[in-house]
């Protein structure tokens, strides 16, 4: 990997980071903003799922017309309007407001992971890939070790404000840098302009496209379904403090950092769906540990937690690397719209179906968790199903 290679890594990395803390951090804030706004697990759920619809809706339509145009200039306008959105969640003064705050930011933020995996994938080749994903996916990690334990010691000591505000700050510093070094990618685009719906068509005549955005969605329905609820349930079920729970993610973060570069690796040696599927398996135990916790001492849930997050994040790294594979350069903008939109509608459906099966009584207590385990273990498995058949009938390797 040449230094080029490694500045626009290291680049859309941190606008990965900032991206994906921004989302990450909305979930564990659920014991802080559900009695600050005295609103249910049903609104609070409403919170997570309204940036993600936004931007289901927002890569739809950028689906039509993406590729048209140079991945540089939409990543730098999508960015910017993410940042504008934050900072608007950073000031929000009621529900009604970070709601609207958060649709503004999904509106925007629904450009951003395409274009992050459109440029990689248009950069590295397949045999690479693995690697530089790898790299890509260490954000979550930062975003965990990092990221996600100081805005909730943020929100501990100021205000659940605080982590937005934080978010917004590093956005806009990242702005000029991402102006300077990253260079344009019109390659994609050819000579004739294509008809708005020429690759939308394309992508929908396929099979193995819809499969791999089937999977791509599954995958995020399974594992976002019990992400909401992990923060509340620790505390008022299991009865961690908050100044604890944020070890969780600084463990698990910090084991992630340095195994997603290993996994991307595995994955480029011995196979994508190989890694896929050991992976997958292996986060079956601990989603029902996790759904199931008894009063155990903490230091087990920190064993239990890390080990989920390797294995998930392993997991995320094959599948990411085998659907960017799916789809020529010159679709590859359209479709991994499309694939960002399924991700965000999926998981915003997965906060949704989790606040229907999760339930609080009069004294916090999560009811039902338990339940959204069972439901994610089947859908996980049902991922693995469709990775093979993926693999079967995709016209590219896997």
């Amino acid at each position: 990997m040449n230094r080029n290679e490694r500045i626009l890594l290291f680049l859309l990395a941190s606008i990965n980071f900032t991206h994906i803390l921004d989302f990450m951090i909305i979930m564990p804030l659920g014991n802080y903003l559900m009695p600050f706004f005295n609103i249910s697990t049903q609104q609070f759920s409403l919170i997570v799922s309204s940036y993600s619809y936004a931007a289901f809706t927002s890569g739809i339509i950028a689906a039509f017309v993406i590729d048209n145009f140079d991945r540089k200039k939409t990543l730098i306008f999508g960015y910017t309007g993410f940042i504008i959105g934050t900072f608007l969640c950073g000031i929000a003064p009621d529900y009604k407001f970070l709601i609207a705050a958060r649709i503004l930011a999904g509106l925007f933020g629904g450009l951003i992971g395409a274009q992050v995996m459109s440029i990689v994938a248009d950069t590295f080749p397949y045999e690479k890939r693995g690697r530089a994903m790898g790299y890509l996916m260490a954000a979550f990690s930062v975003a965990s070790v990092l990221g996600v334990p100081i805005s909730l010691y943020l929100a501990n000591f100021y205000s659940w404000h605080a982590p937005f505000i934080l978010v917004a700050i590093m956005g806009f510093v990242l702005i000029p840098f991402t102006m300077k070094y990253i260079p344009s990618m019109k390659s994609h685009m050819g000579e004739i302009k294509r008809k708005p719906a020429q690759s939308f068509l394309v992508i929908f005549s396929r099979p193995d496209a819809l499969l791999a955005l089937l999977l791509s969605a599954m995958i995020m329905l399974g594992h976002f379904v019990i992400i909401p609820f992990i923060n509340p349930f620790m505390e008022f079920n299991v009865g961690f403090t908050k100044e604890e729970i944020p070890l969780i993610y600084v463990v698990g973060g910090t084991a992630t950092l340095f195994s997603a570069p290993f996994f991307g690796k595995l994955a480029d040696k011995h196979g994508k769906m190989k890694i896929f599927t050991i992976t997958a398996l292996l986060t079956l135990p601990f989603v029902y540990l996790i759904t199931n916790m008894p009063s155990i001492p903490f230091y087990f849930v920190l064993i239990a937690t890390g080990l989920w997050f390797i294995v998930s994040n392993g997991r995320s790294i094959a599948a990411q690397s085998m659907v960017s594979n799916v789809i020529e350069s010159q679709y590859r903008g359209s479709f991994m719209s499309l694939n960002s939109s399924f991700q965000q509608l999926f998981i915003g459906t997965a906060s949704f179906i989790a606040g229907l099966i999760v339930t609080d009584d009069a004294y916090g207590k999560i009811n039902h968790y338990d339940w959204a385990g069972y439901f994610s273990i089947a859908i996980l498995l049902f991922c693995i199903y469709l990775g093979y058949l993926l693999k079967k009938i995709s016209k590219t390797p896997l």
